[in-house]
């Protein structure tokens, strides 16, 4: 077995930051106009007025008004993914994710991502971003996974694996949001038990 690849991550410029930063409030205001007006009857001059910014600035930023919401999507995908470049040798996927990964699902746990997360339930093209965010982690979670067990991260077997738990990620997210529209005084640790779950329900393949 390997160890997974460790790779130095330079320090995010002060330009970089500011453009998340940008982004993240763009969507924030993108997920409370759709949830006051519904996506259909917000537009991107909506969208860019509410988040102080001009119209062109937000088209330079996403390609659609549905797409400003993707940095509050991706925000705990990306922070698993990176969590899971320090997985340890001889360590199991599923105690890692559950030790390490808290504060990323728990990011999750934000009222303004639930909101979203259960919008894209019912908003097709919300649902097509929220897909998306997920598709392009695969070939990360696919070199991650490669590089634990030294095969190819072309290999079917690691590609199989890596949308394994890629869904397993994304079905924790999307029960937790469900069961937080449900009963909002729940915990946001509960968040955890869904991810343990999934795992869980990942981890026995097809018993069928």
């Amino acid at each position: 077995m390997h160890g997974a690849a460790e790779r130095p991550h330079p320090q995010r410029s002060l330009s970089e930051r500011r453009r998340d930063a940008l982004r993240v409030e763009v969507a924030r205001e993108a997920v409370r106009l759709f949830l006051a007006r519904g996506v259909a009857a917000t537009t991107g001059d909506q969208i860019a007025r509410a988040a102080g910014i001009s119209t062109r600035t937000l088209w330079r930023h996403f390609p659609t008004k549905e797409s400003c919401v993707r940095p509050l999507l991706a925000a705990g995908l990306d922070a698993a993914t990176a969590e899971l470049r320090g997985w340890p040798p001889r360590t199991d996927l599923p105690d890692f994710l559950l030790d390490s990964c808290g504060e990323a699902t728990l990011r999750a746990a934000d009222p303004a991502v639930l909101d979203l997360i259960r919008m894209t339930l019912t908003e097709p093209a919300l649902r097509a971003v929220w897909l998306q965010a997920h598709d392009d982690a695969l070939p990360v979670l696919c070199a991650l996974l490669a590089g634990r067990s030294g095969a190819d991260p072309d290999d079917l077997r690691v590609r199989v694996h890596a949308a394994t738990l890629n869904g397993a990620l994304r079905a924790a997210a999307e029960e937790f949001a469900q069961r937080f529209a449900d009963d909002p005084s729940i915990p946001d640790t509960e968040i955890i038990d869904c991810l343990r779950t999934a795992l869980a329900a990942a981890a026995e393949g097809l018993p069928y």
